[in-house]
């Protein structure tokens, strides 16, 4: 893995567990904010 990637690698990964976190308590909302915000960050990223 290149070194330039492991933070955005982290906060993709703590992103899409806060999404799964929020889906999983009920909040739809915020459920789907976390996970488009990770998909969002691999896109800019990759």
């Amino acid at each position: 893995m290149n070194p330039k990637w492991i933070f955005p690698s982290l906060l993709i990964v703590l992103q899409v567990g806060a999404g799964i976190v929020c889906l999983a308590q009920r909040d739809i909302r915020h459920g789907i904010y976390w996970l488009a915000a990770a998909v969002v960050n691999a896109a800019a990223t990759m």
